[in-house]
């Protein structure tokens, strides 16, 4: 057990802050492997995480006090993780960040010792104590941006919190001149753009004052010159395309994120051209140089790692294992475009170095890593080059970069001895896919195969090879219809979550649906000799199709290739309940067949014949029927319970338990419909779910239906019948869908529930105003409502990102939203941006007196900004992908024409006219779109 977990069940059974500490010390004494300052910061940690979920609880207040006057937590561990914990925005309400605060001042006052020694260890290095000072800074910025609070003053406690710190820093020459600069301009936008309390802003003032002076007047100058350009661009100066900022990190955030948050997608990051073809898109649109793009690319998904949870070993995946490849793609693609081989190969090593050189963003990747592999970092800095070795490694496999470059970056590059699967393919002479497929083999137990996956997915290099070898075998077995060796494929995938994601992320899920597809199409049970275990392989082939469909949100429910499309839609429906005498003829007669094979009390049991000429579509068809059928036979005493129970025993061994995810489904909507009333159900869906035989993907796609239907431990107003064990089905649909305990969970989603459009939305622009990586989820957005409505949403928040001044943001976000091809069925948002929602935009616009010239500059750099990206997006589309289709909806040329005849039309509004002007005045937008040309 871990500190974490003794933490969360203490807290949550009520134990008191001194018996928590108390076992918390039993656990420790047998920790005998970890640091004091490990087990402080897991301690810290183990209380903080609990805030996410139960905002300003004095319980944990309470925890966090005990294990400081114990002793067993120091003021500085907790001051550390603190301000890191800070930086989620999990966190960000002034109550609790304001509660956290006074406990870290009110401890340090108490102490009656300095800063040093108390908010920092003794003996800190100069540059450990100016990233705590960064994490405070950041703290401050994110107060500054909450709303005010009578009751708690967040932005005192973190100006105090930040004045001790800054109070510790003393010689500051070891910092590198890069790493002043990042301090100097988070410093100095403070001071600029916030309305500081005169101590802390004197405090900050001669903070500045000292960076400066180690960072020398050039590289100073410099800086300045950069700061005021971008404010220039910000402002729109010039071409109302303008030159993109070149310290933007939104745009690649957004698209980042989307690649990895719908990996198995059309567009995501396992399809194998059109994520490089948007990066040629981009690169178009944003004008920038090989070397900024380059820059900001990095630095983005880098800010992406440093900013996940739980997620980080798939970013690390993301950025090391799947991002060089792309970048390879993207290369290629831009060759037309005049950028020499080289331009790209300086580019290359100066983006690596400038993002290397962020020795605090790295360091939040390598801590953000650790926490998931439930690790530290050592105080060793070589240790702490594990991402950017292995993303050496990569592109030097690929040839972005040479050895000699790597060696300067790293020098220890060479005597890296990780053991690695390369290696171990070249000492039995063969190439890394060939040893795979070698390991790979179809009558591998579960248990060596868990083994190889472990390996491979610490083993970032090889996760392409797996993927491609995987994608081989699966082909070939579903080719020859191998229903013993797919089917034990299929299961090895859908066990172990890791194998899945290593593939999602590098090459096309679809293809292995389709393949499934169509395995279930063709097979035919007639002929085998043992069809019994036949049909057990074919549910694990089902299993697959279902689980991964389901984990990946593969919605769209159409899989095409070689001119053919299959539907996973005869999934959709197995939990219906169809009464015997409305079945079809053939399904009425198969579903006699089977309930008397399965509820008779005379059956001998499923015989083979029955199993030879059932369709599995059939099967699934009518499983939730024959289970509906049996408890009503059973409520009329027409079979006893020995029966039902026989029977129902049947789909828990491998023979049917294929059927459940139906089955489940559908008792459970009777238990939600009927209540504890409907006790024979509820018996039945302990029985299915209890069973060790029961599927993990049954599980983990039917969880949160039956966490739902069991109810919650704090729940009062219904209560289970006395013989069903609630707390084990709880338990062990948790354990299935990933989490430690279902009241936590219940918890974590009711307050994402209460997430809406509106919210995401203004969450990105809140994060693109910190710096940090936004995203938008777009097709969970238009799937809550209308597209319509949600781009009214999009567009009063852009106007009220406008206000602030944020044009560079509002243009980025919006170009995403806008022209980002979507995976979903929803229909293409831009043509009804264009074309629905601007038109009473501007008609709203032109109906109120005054200028306002600031909603018609948002309105020109929107659509000037969304028609270019979308007209790039279609070049590089047809030149890399090679499709010709468009995937926005309409021809960009063709929107533009029709928008420009609107104006047109409108050209006595005041409004109209000045978007028109505008949009004829920019070369670079007319030579694009010749249709706006000229008097509008």
């Amino acid at each position: 057990m871990s500190l974490a977990e003794l933490t969360r069940n203490c807290f949550q059974s009520g134990v008191s802050s001194s018996k928590w500490i108390g076992l918390c010390k039993l656990l420790i004494s047998k920790e005998h492997a970890l640091g004091s300052d490990t087990i402080e910061s897991n301690l810290s940690n183990s209380v903080l995480v609990l805030y996410r979920f139960y905002p300003g609880d004095p319980d944990l207040q309470d925890y966090i006090k005990a294990a400081i006057q114990d002793g067993l937590l120091s003021i500085a561990a907790f001051v550390a993780t603190l301000l890191q914990a800070a930086r989620s925005p999990e966190l960000h309400t002034s109550a609790t960040l304001d509660t956290l605060c006074r406990v870290a001042l009110e401890a340090h006052y108490s102490s009656g010792l300095p800063p040093v020694g108390s908010v920092v260890q003794y003996g800190e290095s100069p540059i450990t104590i100016l990233g705590t000072v960064q994490d405070a800074l950041a703290l401050l910025r994110t107060a500054h941006s909450l709303p005010m609070s009578q009751f708690h003053q967040l932005t005192t406690s973190a100006s105090e919190l930040l004045i001790l710190l800054l109070s510790c820093v003393s010689d500051i020459s070891q910092v590198s001149t890069a790493q002043a600069m990042v301090h100097f301009a988070d410093t100095n936008d403070l001071l600029q753009n916030f309305r500081l309390e005169p101590d802390v802003r004197q405090v900050l003032e001669t903070f500045l004052l000292s960076l400066s002076l180690l960072i020398g007047d050039d590289a100073k100058a410099a800086r300045e010159a950069q700061i005021m350009h971008t404010i220039q661009l910000a402002l729109g100066k010039g071409d109302i395309l303008g030159p993109s900022s070149d310290t933007d990190i939104v745009t690649f955030s957004l698209v980042f994120r989307q690649l990895v948050s719908y990996r198995a997608h059309s567009f995501g990051s396992g399809d194998e051209v059109c994520p490089a073809a948007l990066l040629v898109g981009l690169f178009r649109w944003t004008t920038w140089t090989p070397t900024v793009f380059y820059t900001q690319l990095f630095l983005s998904a880098f800010t992406c790692l440093s900013q996940s949870s739980s997620n980080a070993l798939l970013w690390k995946t993301f950025i090391v294992g799947r991002l060089p490849y792309l970048l390879t793609t993207f290369e290629s693609g831009v060759n037309a475009d005049g950028v020499d081989a080289s331009d790209w190969r300086h580019a290359t090593r100066t983006a690596l170095l400038t993002a290397f050189q962020r020795r605090d963003l790295i360091t939040q990747c390598e801590h953000a890593i650790a926490r998931v592999q439930k690790s530290t970092i050592s105080q060793d800095e070589d240790s702490q080059k594990s991402l950017y070795r292995d993303l050496l490694h990569q592109m030097i496999h690929l040839e972005l970069i040479n050895h000699s470059f790597a060696m300067e970056v790293d020098p220890l590059i060479a005597n890296d001895n990780t053991p690695r699967l390369q290696a171990d393919a070249q000492d039995v002479g063969l190439d890394l896919e060939s040893y795979l497929e070698t390991r790979l083999f179809p009558e591998g137990n579960l248990e060596d195969f868990a083994l190889l996956i472990d390996r491979i997915w610490k083993d970032v290099g090889s996760h392409k090879a797996f993927a491609n070898v995987a994608m081989k075998r699966f082909t070939a077995l579903a080719g020859i219809y191998d229903v013993e060796a797919l089917g034990h494929l299929c299961k090895m995938l859908f066990t172990y979550e890791a194998a899945l994601d290593v593939i999602a992320m590098h090459v096309k899920v679809s293809t292995f649906i389709f393949r499934a597809l169509m395995f279930l199409e063709k097979y035919d049970c007639e002929t085998v000799g043992d069809p019994q275990t036949a049909v057990s392989h074919l549910g694990d082939v089902v299993l697959f199709v279902q689980y991964t469909t389901s984990r990946f949100h593969l919605d769209a429910g159409k899989f095409t290739m070689e001119g053919q499309t299959l539907s996973t839609s005869f999934l959709d429906s197995t939990d219906t309940i169809h009464s015997a005498e409305n079945l079809p003829v053939e399904d009425s007669t198969t579903f006699n067949s089977w309930f008397k094979a399965l509820f008779d009390s005379s059956s001998e049991g499923i015989e083979d014949t029955i199993l030879r000429s059932t369709q599995p579509k059939t099967l699934l068809r009518i499983s939730a029927s024959l289970f509906s059928q049996a408890i009503k036979a059973h409520l009329v005493q027409k079979i006893d319970g020995d029966t039902l129970n026989n029977g129902v025993s049947f789909f828990i061994g491998p023979l049917l338990s294929w059927t459940l995810v139906g089955i489940i489904k559908a008792v459970v909507r009777e238990i939600q419909e009927h209540g504890y009333m409907a006790s024979i159900h509820f018996s039945i869906l302990e029985t299915l779910v209890l069973s060790p035989l029961c599927p993990q993907p049954v599980l983990s796609i039917c969880g949160p239906r039956i966490l739902q239907a069991v109810g919650n431990r704090r729940q009062k107003t219904k209560n289970p019948p006395p013989n069903i064990d609630v707390a084990s089905v709880r338990a062990v649909v948790s354990s299935a869908i990933g989490i430690k305990n279902e009241e936590l969970h219940s918890r974590a989603m009711s307050i994402l529930a209460e997430v809406g459009p509106r919210q995401l939305v203004q969450n990105a622009f809140a994060l693109a105003r910190l710096g940090n990586a936004p995203f938008i989820d777009v097709e969970r957005c238009i799937k809550s409502m209308p597209p319509s409505k949600f781009l009214q949403l999009l567009w009063s928040e852009l106007l009220a990102s406008a206000s602030l001044g944020e044009m560079e943001n509002c243009r980025r976000i919006a170009t995403f939203v806008l022209t980002m091809p979507r995976s979903s069925n929803a229909p293409p948002l831009l043509p009804i941006f264009l074309h629905s929602v601007l038109p009473s935009i501007i008609a709203e616009v032109d109906e109120q007196p005054g200028e306002h010239t600031m909603i018609v500059e948002l309105l020109v750099t929107v659509v000037s900004s969304v028609l270019t990206a979308a007209l790039h997006l279609e070049l590089a589309m047809r030149s890399v992908a090679k499709k010709h289709d468009f995937v926005l909806g309409q021809p960009s040329t063709t929107m533009a024409r029709r928008f420009a005849t609107d104006l047109r039309e409108r050209k006595t509004g005041h409004s109209s006219r000045a978007i028109a002007q505008r949009l004829a005045s920019s070369q670079s937008f007319v030579a694009n779109f010749p249709v706006f040309m000229g008097e509008m």
